[in-house]
């Protein structure tokens, strides 16, 4: 047990230790701070201005030829808190064209009314990707024509306000797993992200154990711990090593994430967070994360160092890895997918398919109200496969760290037993 041990420790300190393990984890804590801030980031960025002598993007001048939209258009720029100043002038178009193009100034916008009152409006700027400022220029606009027809037909205030008046509209859903749009929207976030951490880990601990593995067979320490450790202890202590640093460090990103959230200036009940409700955290939804996040690195993580053990060579590594690597991809695009429909049929069936269970069943149960049974039956479905792959992984494992020379592919695996039984 005290082979296991050292393993275990030098496992996990080997990598933990490398410069580009702790650049990484920096660079991830540091992004992790800049998107919880980003709003915040975007506002201060604007208010500075990025034209040349300190133009502010946020002017538009407009060239009314009505002569009275401006003011009111401004006012319901005012009512919407955009942020845009509009700025009357008679400049020529050509002449503010050219002050766009020498980014002078960032915009123009030409106002008229034609002979059936309605407005007609163009907006220039100097690329054609400027999308939230044009936006909020057509929807003021839109309130602006809505009042002057309201005048034209002398509606009062009170009978405009009545055309607008929003419907009452109810979803619902017969069956007894679906939830409602509010608990949706409460689970979407957390579901989303932590799926893409679940396939963040696998794939990447995964490709860490193979790698480590190869490396020391091309270097041939193998050959000398090998020597004094069963090759099935070597396996499963790397497996545990890299394993515990990893869950460490994903412990480490959700711990930063959740103090930069709550130390941001971005308020968790609107916007983007409300769509994906991260101010809601399901207790159970997180402790599944963890289970299958677990499970399905202990399972990715036994078929990447039975992988690894085949070649002699890191720079095999990649080609051998590929099927593996495939599985997770498919494994993602059925859980990325099933966000908009849980409830489908092949997300159903996919997720009690062991090398999908980890994302696919996950997704289901942080989407839907399922009967405890079934993920428990993933869970037990993951267990037994990974008991089968450890007991099959261990007896490829054990004559493929001998196995020396190119491999030319899964057919290795044949060589590997049988030299394991020498």
């Amino acid at each position: 047990m005290l082979d296991f041990w050292t393993i275990f420790k030098q496992s996990f300190w080997t990598k933990a230790k490398t410069k580009a393990f702790v650049i990484t984890t920096l660079i991830v804590v540091a992004g992790i701070f800049l998107m919880a801030n980003i709003s915040t980031i975007i506002s201060k960025v604007q208010e500075v201005g990025v034209f040349g002598d300190g133009a502010n993007e946020d002017i538009i001048y407009v060239i009314d030829d009505s002569g009275s939209l401006v003011d009111q258009l401004q006012q319901q720029l005012d009512v919407k808190e955009s942020g845009i100043t509009l700025k009357a002038t008679t400049e020529s178009i050509q002449e503010l064209e050219n002050q766009i193009t020498d980014e002078k100034i960032s915009s123009l916008l030409v106002l008229g009314i034609n002979d059936a009152d309605t407005i007609q409006a163009t907006y220039t700027s100097k690329n054609a990707n400027a999308f939230e400022q044009p936006m909020s220029i057509r929807e003021a606009l839109q309130s602006v024509q809505t009042n002057l027809k309201a005048s034209t037909l002398e509606l009062t205030g009170e009978e405009v306000a009545q055309l607008f008046v929003p419907i009452q509209f109810e979803q619902d859903a017969v069956s007894a797993s679906s939830k409602s749009e509010e608990e949706l929207s409460q689970a979407r976030g957390l579901v989303y992200v932590l799926i893409f951490v679940i396939y963040f880990a696998v794939f990447y601990y995964s490709n860490m154990i193979a790698m480590e593995v190869a490396t020391e067979k091309s270097s041939r320490v193998m050959e000398i711990i090998i020597s004094s450790v069963s090759p099935v202890k070597h396996m499963f202590a790397k497996i545990a090593g890299v394993g515990t640093l990893g869950l460490l460090q994903i412990a480490l990103f959700g711990v930063v994430g959740f103090v930069a959230l709550k130390t941001s200036s971005s308020d968790l009940t609107s916007g983007v967070f409300s769509f994906f409700g991260f101010s809601n955290v399901s207790i159970s939804t997180m402790l599944y994360a963890v289970v299958f996040f677990l499970l399905g690195y202990f399972l990715y993580a036994t078929l990447a160092a039975l992988l690894g053990s085949l070649v002699s060579r890191t720079e095999d590594v990649q080609q051998l890895l590929l099927p593996m690597t495939f599985i997770i991809i498919i494994a993602s695009f059925i859980a990325f997918t099933g966000l908009g429909n849980p409830e489908a049929t092949y997300v159903q069936y996919s997720s009690y398919f062991p090398f999908f269970t980890p994302l696919v069943m996950f997704l289901r149960v942080g989407m839907l109200d399922l009967p405890f049974w079934e993920p428990l039956l993933g869970i037990g479905i993951l267990l037994i496969t990974i008991f089968i792959l450890g007991w099959f992984g261990s007896r490829v494992y054990r004559g493929g760290v001998l196995m020396y020379g190119a491999s030319q592919s899964l057919k290795d695996i044949k060589k590997a037993i049988q030299l394991g039984k020498k």
